[in-house]
């Protein structure tokens, strides 16, 4: 797990766009076609967050009063040894099956979209997979329609599942292309800002996007409905893919013309394997990034528990805990951006995980303390930031033009099968040892992780 290569603090080196070699948001904001790449980001990540709220809302406002056979429901979800007696948890069951939808394409076809993201011109598959998301959610009034009952439930149901896993499909095809052009309309010396914009705006999106999405759904439809207008609720997702694919077809990306290739897919995914196995940098700095969101999916699960610990929370005030998270990401994200390039990646990498695993002692400790438990959350998310930002800056640098996408695409396949795992073996775990010694063991891997960085050594 050896820390990437630019192990010094860098230099603020003058460019044509940049003359006086300035550093942090204000510069990176100048650079015009990255200003359009991250409004791009904003309405697209806005949209994912929102997307899933609309299910959820569909579900309970609308295909949950329509569902006939209920009865039959139940009964499959008694031979899994699943109580669905109430409708909370029968609307918990059905938003599981969009979250599934939403998941499977996410870990198996994130490698092969990226190669099909190194074939294509970038500019083309980020605006064309935003334009067809949109154009897909359009349809998804039409799942509100009378019909066939399928397993207890109303085909608009599976309607919505197979519209969430095209709109994962399409997701997977732009993830890569996105990060793979931020290294070209971004000069090397502010990569380390733009990728920390990027992070701080994603937690922002994700936090807004689940906070606000319900009220903005409802505001939208009992506003249109006072003038007559019925499923206001429908024009929020069309509009925020349109404004991301407007706002990436203005990008003026100098991109040189692939020729057709005549090596195959699985070939490509080989080289991409490659990359990671020649650029030890690469390598290092895609394993912590499959560290840190294992440990930040476990934790995902272990938030309920600690929120049950707090009287005045309870199991299902967990959102506070993340959210707290999700606020010191966007914290760190805002200061790497301005302080990061000061430091060395390897010392700001084992600082962060050196925060992680002191973050964690003390959780173990400090259990059943709301202000404790949110000042850590907190804590935790900035250490986080410190992890992620500098990897993802390396992964950028350091792999060849040629080859982003594919890598990008395996780094999205690892990420994905990093949050999806540890949920299970988190929550196994805690049930067999309880939740102290689960935080120990997070805590230990992190440590291990840090020392191996050898923060100690003069870089």
């Amino acid at each position: 797990m050896s820390g990437p290569t630019l192990t010094t603090p860098e230099p603020a080196l003058p460019t044509g766009s940049n003359p006086e070699g300035k550093r942090g948001l204000e510069a990176v904001l100048r650079l015009n076609d990255f200003r359009k790449l991250w409004l791009g980001q904003i309405f697209s990540q806005l949209a994912d967050k929102f997307y899933i709220v609309l299910m959820v809302f569909l579900i309970d406002q609308h295909l949950l009063l329509k569902g006939q056979g209920s009865g039959v429901l139940a009964e499959m979800a008694s031979g899994y040894g699943l109580d669905i007696s109430t409708r909370t948890q029968v609307i918990t069951l059905l938003a599981t099956g969009i979250f599934v939808a939403n998941t499977i394409p996410a870990m198996l076809l994130g490698t092969v979209a990226g190669v099909w993201a190194d074939r294509w011109p970038k500019r083309r598959v980020m605006v064309a997979s935003n334009a067809v998301r949109a154009l897909l959610v359009v349809f998804a009034p039409l799942c509100l329609l009378p019909g066939p009952v399928w397993l207890g439930l109303p085909w608009g149901y599976w309607g919505l599942v197979g519209m969430t896993f095209l709109e994962s499909i399409l997701t997977q095809f732009f993830a890569p292309s996105e990060q793979a052009t931020i290294p070209v309309v971004v000069p090397g010396e502010h990569l380390l800002a733009a990728n920390s914009l990027y992070q701080a705006t994603s937690m922002g999106a994700t936090i807004l996007g689940f906070a606000l999405g319900e009220p903005i759904l409802r505001a939208l439809h009992s506003s249109l409905a006072i003038l007559g207008i019925d499923g206001g609720e429908f024009l929020l997702l069309p509009l925020c893919y349109g404004l991301a694919a407007l706002s990436l077809s203005r990008l003026k990306l100098q991109e040189t013309p692939k020729p057709a290739s005549n090596t195959s897919v699985w070939a490509e995914i080989g080289e991409g394997l490659q990359v990671l196995r020649r650029v030890p940098s690469v390598r290092g700095a895609m394993i912590h990034l499959v560290l840190l969101y294992s440990l930040l999916a476990a934790l995902y699960v272990l938030a309920l528990q600690l929120a049950a610990l707090i009287d005045n929370l309870g199991a299902s005030g967990f959102g506070a805990l993340l959210a707290m998270s999700g606020l010191g990401m966007a914290i760190g994200a805002v200061v790497m951006a301005q302080l990061g390039h000061r430091f060395s990646r390897r010392r700001l990498t084992a600082a962060g995980l050196g925060t992680i695993t002191w973050t964690l002692v003390l959780l173990s400790q400090l259990r059943g303390s709301l202000p404790f438990t949110l000042s850590l959350c907190g804590i935790l998310g900035i250490g986080a930031a410190l992890v992620a930002i500098p990897a993802q800056t390396t992964i950028q640098e350091e792999t060849p033009e040629t080859e982003r996408g594919r890598v990008f695409g395996l780094q999205n396949n690892l990420i994905n099968i990093a949050l999806s795992l540890p949920l299970v073996l988190a929550g196994t775990l805690v049930s067999s040892i309880g939740l102290q010694p689960v935080l120990w063991l997070l805590a230990g891997l992190a440590l291990v992780a840090a020392l191996i960085e050898r923060p100690w050594q003069r870089c």
